[in-house]
C-alpha cells in the first residue's frame, strides 16, 4: 500500500499567483498581498484581474499622473541622500508629506552603486530607474519591467539599522518556526494515524496542521511593524511553499517534495532553508569612495535538523541530497524568479539597501559629510512603523503519494549579516580603477537648487 509524503510550512505571508510583469504578459489575471490582523496573525489576500483590464487601467493612470522626466527609463539614475532629505524637510515645513517621487526614490529599481563626494558631502545612490504604478495588491512596480520600485520606506529602515555613530545589528532577518508544544503534538498524531488509501492524504495533512497549530514569527535587527519586515516574511514563506509544492513558481524549479524519497529522510526530520546574501557581492574602489553591488546577491541554503519526541531540535549531520539539490536549484534560478515574482526582487533590494547602509556607516560618510540624517532617522517626521507586527502564523500542509510516509515540517527564514559583505576577504577588487572612474564621471555642480535626483 502506498503511504503518504506530507509536507508542512509556516504560513508566513502568502502571495500565491502574483502575476508576471503585465508588460511582458498582458494576460496576467491575479495579484496578491499580505495582511496581518490586530492580533498579529498573518493571512493573505488575492486580487483577480481577468485579462489584466484593471492593471492596464492602473498603468495608464500612472503614466498620465507621473512627471514625464521621472517616468523616463534611465540606465543609471542618481539620488543624493543629503539633497533628498533637504527636499523632504521642505515638504514637511509646508505641512505636506514627501512627494510620490520621493517615496519611490525617483523610480529606482535597484541600487547598483553608492558614491561619496567629500567636497560637497553628497552620498549618492545610483541604479536603473523607470516610471511606476501600484498593482492590485498595493505593490509598487516599474511600468516597463514589472520589477518592484525601491521605496524610501525600506531605505529608511536600512539606514536606521546602521545609523550614524551606531554599531548596527549583527543579523537582520526573520524566522517562522513551529513551537516545541506543536512539534510534540505532531509526533503524537503521527504515532496514532493509520492511512488506508491515498484518499486519506488531505485528512492527514489537516490533522498535522491542527496538531502543529500556530507557529511563531520572529523578526531580527529591524522593527517588526515595518513593511521591510513584512517583505522578508513573505519571501521566506513563498520560498517554503515552492519547496513543498504548494506554489508552482513561474520558472522551472523542481520542488523539494518532488525530489525527496522516504528512504532519504526519517519521519521526524525538519528541513530548514534560509535566505542569505551572497557575501561576495561588493566591489569597492581603492579610495573607498565608490561601491558597486555585483551579481544578484541572494542565496538559499539548507540545514537539516531532527525533531525529538519532546519537540526539541537536534542538528542532523546526515546530508539530505533532495534538500541540497532544491536549494542549489533555487539559488541558480533566483535571477529568473525575481524577474517574474516581485517579492523575491524586493528581498534582493532589501539586501542591497542593508549592505549599502552598513558601508555608509562603516566608512563614516556621515561624519565626513558632517551630516546627521536627522529627518531620515526621526520616526515622528518619517514614520515607517505603520503596520501590525506579525507574531504568529498558521501552518500550511501538503500531502503527496510517495513510496513511504515522510513528514517534513519546514523552518528557517531570512538571515542577513551585512557586515560579512564588507569583510576584507569578501570584497572584490576594483580592477583597473573602473569603479572609481565611474564615480569621477558624475558631476553635481550643475544641479539646480532643490534638485535631488538626475540622470
Amino acid at each position: 500500500m502506498s503511504r503518504f509524503f506530507v509536507s508542512l510550512a509556516a504560513l508566513g505571508a502568502l502571495a500565491i499567483g502574483s502575476a508576471p510583469p503585465v508588460f511582458a504578459q498582458m494576460g496576467a489575471s491575479s495579484a496578491a498581498g499580505v495582511a496581518v490582523d490586530a492580533k498579529g496573525v498573518l493571512s493573505h489576500r488575492t486580487f483577480e484581474d481577468p485579462g489584466a483590464r484593471l492593471t492596464r487601467q492602473k498603468i495608464a493612470a500612472a503614466k498620465a499622473a507621473l512627471n514625464q522626466k521621472v517616468a523616463r527609463q534611465s540606465p543609471l539614475r542618481k539620488v543624493s541622500l543629503n539633497r533628498l532629505e533637504a527636499a523632504i524637510d521642505a515638504e514637511i515645513a509646508q505641512g505636506r508629506e514627501p512627494t510620490a517621487d520621493m517615496k519611490c526614490l525617483a523610480g529606482l529599481t535597484r541600487i547598483k552603486y553608492v558614491f561619496f563626494y567629500p567636497d560637497s558631502g553628497d552620498i549618492v545612490l545610483a541604479g536603473p530607474a523607470e516610471g511606476w504604478f501600484e498593482d492590485l495588491s498595493g505593490r509598487v512596480r516599474g511600468i516597463e519591467s514589472g520589477l518592484p520600485t525601491c521605496l524610501l520606506d525600506h531605505l529608511v529602515v536600512a539606514l536606521r539599522a546602521f545609523a550614524p555613530g551606531g554599531d548596527g545589528p549583527n543579523v537582520v532577518g526573520c524566522s517562522i518556526d513551529p513551537t516545541a508544544e506543536g512539534l510534540t503534538r505532531m509526533q503524537e498524531f503521527l504515532r496514532k494515524v493509520r492511512p488506508r488509501s491515498t484518499a486519506d492524504g488531505p485528512a492527514i495533512a489537516g490533522g498535522l496542521r491542527d496538531a502543529l497549530g500556530l507557529q511563531n514569527v520572529r523578526v531580527m535587527g529591524v522593527d517588526p511593524d515595518t513593511h521591510f519586515a513584512h517583505i522578508m516574511i513573505e519571501a521566506d514563506y513563498r520560498m517554503k511553499l515552492i519547496g513543498i509544492a504548494l506554489e508552482r513558481p513561474p520558472v522551472p524549479i523542481k520542488s523539494y517534495v518532488e525530489r525527496a524519497s522516504a528512504a532519504q529522510i526519517s519521519a521526524n526530520a525538519m528541513q530548514r532553508w534560509y535566505f542569505t546574501p551572497d557575501y561576495q557581492c561588493l566591489r569597492v574602489s581603492d579610495d573607498r569612495l565608490a561601491m558597486e553591488m555585483v551579481g544578484d546577491g541572494v542565496k538559499l541554503i539548507g540545514e537539516d535538523e531532527l525533531v525529538g519526541a519532546g519537540g526539541e531540535r537536534k542538528k542532523n549531520a546526515r546530508a539530505n541530497l533532495a534538500s541540497k539539490a532544491f536549494v542549489e536549484d533555487f539559488t541558480k534560478r533566483y535571477p529568473e524568479l525575481a524577474a517574474k515574482s516581485p517579492v523575491f526582487a524586493q528581498l534582493r533590494v532589501l539586501i542591497d539597501m542593508l549592505v549599502a547602509a552598513a558601508q555608509i556607516q562603516q566608512e563614516d560618510y556621515y561624519g565626513k559629510a558632517k551630516w546627521k540624517a536627522a529627518t531620515l532617522m526621526d520616526e515622528k517626521k518619517l514614520p515607517v512603523r505603520t503596520l501590525n507586527a506579525a507574531k504568529q502564523a498558521q501552518t500550511a500542509a501538503n500531502s503527496l503519494v510517495k513510496g513511504g510516509r515522510l513528514l517534513t515540517p519546514v523552518g528557517g527564514g531570512v538571515e542577513i549579516q551585512p557586515r560579512q559583505a564588507l569583510a576584507s576577504g569578501n570584497l572584490l577588487r576594483d580592477e583597473g580603477g573602473k569603479l572609481g572612474g565611474k564615480r569621477n564621471e558624475l558631476t553635481l555642480k550643475d544641479l539646480a537648487a532643490g534638485q535631488w535626483w538626475w540622470d
